[in-house]
């Protein structure tokens, strides 16, 4: 019997391993971003709002006696759980295959929320410190106990700030299809007449919402790091105990992001205009990354004050003990609006010369 192999030989079509290879990759890849940047936004939402409530529950319990420092943790819990509410939402956009399948206002909401927790954050870490440097180095107390209406007005001239840094925000932010991805994101959209609109909110995000304030965090902590005499002495190791982390936490949570978005803001300076926010392969990528990891910090804010303020850790526990724990001393121990002890240290060398010219008058008297 013959066999005709001729045909089966003759198929001469070629297959593009490298294609398909190629193509499982790039999907099996969006499909771990699906699930795990969702799954990681859920558990920030769900760890974020206990500690945060817990937080608030901690402060109205105590609200007759609230200190300057609870004037500020007040306001950066409120900032967290802003931020907190819309994260969901942009779960959603990373697990839906159609992206962002709602109104475009929330768009707008959301992504302005989002940069007005980050402005909040770093202005009034800012506030914090330079209470502390002016206190501890110089000796001038900046906020009072006795006077806590500049405390109140420092937090809402914060909150000014914060409202209009995010004002692009409220004007491009837009939910639109991207070709390149297949589906609707919610990005900046810059039309041709308005580039340097463009080039201009980002560079005041830069400067104003990043940089400076940064700079300002870094140089009162530094002046703050080289006093070790005296009193202050004290008051520098408070500092470095509680404020000190909160800064480094700020700092290590929020530098990728920025940093990334300065990347980001170079290389589509030298692009057409249009779309704004949704930068193709691993950029695109470390800004989701990034952006994340941003958010990290307002679940991750309420764990250090447990870990680092005994009093907070003492006032809660009482608390869900049901118990009553009558304290008027700070839960915060960040010294805010205290006012600076004088240098032992000094005290105790004009007192050895009081006492050598007193003597000295004795034996004149004799």
């Amino acid at each position: 019997m013959d066999v005709d192999l001729d045909g089966l030989f003759r198929h001469n079509d070629t297959y593009d391993y490298d294609e398909d290879y190629e193509y499982k990759e790039d999907f099996e890849s969006k499909a771990s971003k699906a699930v795990l940047i969702p799954v990681l936004y859920l558990a920030e939402v769900v760890i974020g709002l206990l500690g945060n409530g817990l937080l608030l529950a901690v402060l109205a319990q105590k609200w007759r006696s609230w200190r300057i420092s609870d004037i500020f943790i007040l306001h950066l819990s409120v900032a967290d759980i802003l931020l907190l509410v819309t994260l969901p939402i942009w779960a959603a956009q990373a697990a839906q295959q159609c992206g962002w399948c709602f109104w475009g206002f929330l768009c707008k909401i959301s992504g302005a929320v989002f940069n007005i927790n980050f402005f909040c954050g770093i202005l009034l870490l800012v506030c914090i410190s330079l209470d502390r440097y002016l206190s501890i180095v110089h000796s001038v107390q900046l906020y009072s106990e006795n006077e806590p209406r500049l405390a109140h007005i420092s937090c809402l001239f914060v909150w000014l700030i914060a409202l209009i840094l995010s004002i692009p925000d409220w004007i491009f932010l837009v939910a639109r299809k991207d070709p390149a991805q297949e589906k609707t994101l919610c990005v900046h959209n810059y039309s041709q007449s308005l580039t340097d609109w463009k080039l201009v909110s980002r560079l005041l995000h830069h400067s104003l919402g990043f940089l400076l304030p940064a700079a300002a965090l870094i140089f009162c902590c530094s002046c703050i790091l080289r006093v070790q005499h005296g009193s202050k002495g004290l008051q520098r190791q408070r500092v470095v105990r509680v404020i000190l982390p909160l800064v480094v936490a700020f700092l290590l949570c929020w530098i990728p992001y920025n940093v990334t978005l300065i990347v980001d803001t170079i290389r589509s300076s030298s692009k057409k205009p249009g779309l704004s926010g949704s930068p193709e392969g691993s950029l695109g990528t470390a800004l989701k990354v990034t952006f994340a990891l941003g958010c990290v910090l307002a679940c991750l804010r309420p764990l250090l004050y447990l870990g680092l303020c005994g009093n907070f850790r003492k006032q809660t526990l009482a608390m869900l003990r049901h118990a009553k724990l009558e304290s008027e001393s700070s839960l915060w121990e960040l010294g805010v609006g205290e006012k600076a002890l004088p240098d032992q240290s000094h005290e105790e060398e004009e007192l050895k010369q009081t006492n050598v010219d007193h003597q000295v008058q004795l034996t004149e008297q004799c």
